[in-house]
């Protein structure tokens, strides 16, 4: 069973991009666009060993996303992309982050 990455994002295209572009990885992507999303998916997926936040959304939309992510699932870690990159960054910053995700999943035998 791939592990399961879950994308936040304000646009639908960029995440459907990000998972597009990053094909080659063995992960399986789940987006979402706001907090009822983030938690529905949450709920629905147990599978989810992390997740990545993209630069489109409000400091203050953010910073409640990561409050309910941990507060539901303490164990994954939160990725928080940066601004000056833009919206074309957010591939390669997912992909910095999920293939040193995935070394760590391997030695732990998660994968």
């Amino acid at each position: 069973m791939k592990p399961v990455v879950l994308l936040v994002g304000r646009l639908p295209d960029v995440i459907r991009n990000v998972a597009k572009e990053l094909e080659d990885l063995p992960i399986q992507w789940l987006g979402a666009h706001n907090r009822d999303e983030v938690i529905a998916q949450l709920e629905a997926e147990p599978n989810i060993r992390s997740v990545v936040m993209g630069a489109g959304l409000d400091d203050t939309i953010r910073g409640d996303l990561i409050g309910v992510i941990a507060s539901r699932r303490p164990d994954l870690c939160i990725h928080v992309k940066d601004r000056a990159s833009g919206p074309a960054g957010m591939a390669p910053f997912a992909r910095r982050i999920i293939e040193a995700e995935l070394h760590h999943w391997e030695g732990a035998n998660v994968a």
